[in-house]
């Protein structure tokens, strides 16, 4: 499917975008190119400089621009076949406090990014979503429901076009820059005597950036356009967590954040009469219809039931301490 294509990765020098095309340079050694998008020419300066990377630089194209910059993109898009839209402005609380460039980056950006696959006649569109977006409490989260939302619609735009669009949902990676468990890792480092944990009720999914990519590359393979893909996944406690990191050291409770969940919610009740189980993944099927896309290849799918919600809190697989113990083991300290 991919080989002998050109892929782009908007936000690529991102913890998922530098996975994603190491994953695709190791595996599909026929495409044409793979070009990373982005605005910090460090960080591709960086990339292009990472052991891993060098014997693919003949394949590699790396384009200083921005998701908001259109004129831009539409350059970096032109005979590209897949796109994976990676790029967004994802921090709470700096979301929180700069609104106005949340919704230039993670929604116009977002239109730009429909309009110039469209354009440029790509052929499939896979964009990356959050827990967050699914029944939003923060600017980010509903930036990011607004964004699924315009690239679900985006296949009505495409019309008789080729393009089409779908997204990925996922929660927070274990592991990765910013996560807990780096933070955990790094105050055990540092001498701490106590972990904070903003609430002892607290569930998180476990999910793997090697999973992330995987689930973005089978939505390449089976997206007809307009589903939302949920992987299922395991839940863990976060207490339990802290004792597999550091059993000697207690934990203190210091209270949610603003915009913090108790659980990760991936699919609300709202959505479970349009929800399908499919292998593993669930998938949110769109509500409208698009002209030429059909759905037969999930005929098999069962409908989920009527009163059916994903979150961490009511999920029926839970990591115990042992197993998150040996899962930690090769993630570094922040």
């Amino acid at each position: 499917m991919i080989n002998a294509q050109s892929i782009l990765i908007t936000g690529g020098t991102g913890s998922f975008g530098k996975l994603f095309a190491k994953t695709i340079l190791e595996n599909y050694p026929n495409i044409e190119r793979l070009v990373i998008y982005s605005r910090d020419e460090y960080k591709q300066f960086m990339m292009q400089n990472m052991p891993e990377f060098k014997p693919h630089l003949g394949k590699l194209r790396f384009f200083i621009g921005d998701v908001r910059d259109k004129e831009r993109m539409m350059r970096a898009f032109d005979g590209v076949d897949y796109v994976v839209h990676a790029a967004a402005l994802k921090q709470v609380p700096a979301c929180e406090y700069n609104p106005f460039e949340a919704i230039k980056t993670n929604v116009n950006g977002a239109k730009n990014v429909i309009d110039c696959a469209i354009d440029c006649k790509v052929k499939k569109v896979v964009a990356l979503s959050t827990d967050k977006a699914c029944a939003p409490i923060n600017l980010y989260g509903a930036t990011k429901l607004c964004s699924d939302k315009l690239f679900i619609a985006g296949n009505a735009y495409s019309g008789g076009n080729v393009t089409r669009f779908a997204v990925v949902r996922y929660g927070n990676v274990a592991g990765s820059r910013g996560s807990v468990i780096p933070y955990f890792k790094k105050l055990v480092e540092q001498g701490a005597s106590e972990l904070p944990i903003t609430d002892l009720r607290m569930t998180r999914f476990w999910l793997k950036l090697e999973q992330a990519v995987e689930m973005v590359l089978r939505a390449f393979e089976i997206m007809q356009g307009g589903e939302l893909f949920v992987k299922k996944i395991p839940s863990m406690h976060m207490p339990e967590l802290a004792q597999a990191i550091a059993p000697h050291l207690k934990v203190k409770e210091v209270g949610i954040r603003p915009g913090e969940k108790i659980h990760e919610q991936m699919i609300t009740r709202e959505d479970a009469q349009n929800t399908i189980d499919y292998e593993d993944f669930y998938i949110i099927l769109p509500q409208m219809k698009f002209k030429g896309i059909k759905y037969d290849c999930y005929k098999d799918a069962k409908p989920v039931p009527i009163d059916f919600e994903y979150n961490s809190g009511n999920n029926d697989r839970w990591l115990t301490i042992e197993q998150m113990r040996e899962l930690v083991k090769d993630i570094q300290a922040d």
